[in-house]
């Protein structure tokens, strides 16, 4: 974003008040929010026709002055503090207004990948296993695509084995991180971990770093790797493919288990389908989803799995993109 974007987008969240300031940040990314934050941090007073500018620009009525919010320090911590509640906000506000040092597991989420990767590139498996479980799984993912492959892989088996992390054990990691975690021992251990935590991460790195991982983890323990891969995609993830994977999966699934898959399908799932056939095809679906009566359970889930098949296939072919698995890999 460049710096009269950036100075334009600020703007314009000074004009609109807090609480539709604070809608538009949820929808932003660390980076962008850290960017914004800081940037209306500085701004005190502002020329009035560079807030008219910006105002005409997005069809907004112009202010009547240019001192857009009396107090910018208040202003930003509000705002912050609606979108990302206060233990996340209270990490940027420190960062922002008062150029403070913030460290600890917390401000790797703000943190680009390849910098959290060279801090923990040294670190022991368990302990970078441990930190990881804390990020979202894209930047988790992100993490692990920078360090070794022996090393990504013996952390992955560490995190699809970890059932938990108690608070003494948290303030030793944040004293890795140069931070002492505040908290009590009587807090309940942070459920974190396990086979789901590494299915998301795995989902989102790609499919050569996948099989490798698989593969290792499936060496040192097979009925863990298959818990992984039971985790790595459902059948209610298929609501997240774009129209083009669904019509791609639809061409390759005969009608009678599509119904049979379809009939333990959320409503979103149903509409998703449907919306990807014609309309002659979705009203004899609808049909034969009202007429078809009710079907064990054991079944429905035998159909899914073949369909959840079917999609791997399609995948590793090229012809869907499952997750966000960066550059051109396909999972």
């Amino acid at each position: 974003m460049a710096d009269n974007g950036l100075e334009d987008a600020a703007i314009l969240l000074m004009s609109l008040g807090e609480e539709e300031a604070s809608e538009v940040l949820k929808h932003l990314a660390p980076k962008e929010v850290q960017s914004l934050g800081e940037t209306i941090a500085k701004m005190k007073t502002l020329p009035r026709e560079r807030v008219d500018g910006v105002l005409d620009k997005f069809a907004v009525v112009a202010a009547d002055q240019s001192l857009l919010v009396p107090d910018t320090d208040e202003y930003v911590k509000a705002v912050l503090r609606k979108a990302l509640g206060d233990d996340k906000a209270n990490i940027l506000i420190d960062r922002i207004l008062t150029g403070g040092d913030v460290s600890g597991i917390e401000s790797l989420k703000w943190m680009d990948p390849g910098s959290v990767a060279e801090l923990l590139r040294n670190e022991h498996p368990q302990i970078v296993a441990a930190i990881l479980v804390h990020l979202d799984p894209d930047q988790a993912g992100s993490v692990l695509k920078a360090l070794t492959e022996r090393h990504r892989n013996e952390v992955l088996v560490r995190i699809a084995t970890l059932d938990g992390i108690q608070p003494s054990a948290l303030r030793d990691l944040n004293e890795v991180m140069s931070k002492v975690l505040a908290g009590s021992d009587k807090i309940r251990k942070a459920s974190l971990g396990g086979a789901k935590a590494a299915a998301e991460i795995i989902n989102l790195m790609g499919s050569a770093i996948e099989t490798s991982a698989l593969d290792f983890i499936r060496e040192a323990d097979n009925d863990l790797a298959q818990k992984i891969m039971d985790n790595m995609f459902t059948f209610d993830d298929l609501e997240k493919l774009e129209d083009s994977g669904i019509q791609a999966l639809l061409k390759e699934v005969q009608s009678e288990s599509l119904i049979v898959a379809l009939k333990g399908a959320t409503p979103e799932m149903r509409e998703k389908v449907l919306k990807n056939m014609s309309k002659r095809a979705a009203e004899t679906l609808r049909e034969d989803l009202e007429a078809r009566g009710p079907v064990r359970v054991s079944e429905v889930e035998a159909e899914q799995k073949e369909m959840l098949k079917i999609v791997r296939r399609l995948a590793d072919e090229g012809q869907i993109q499952l997750g966000g698995g960066g550059g051109d890999d396909y999972i």
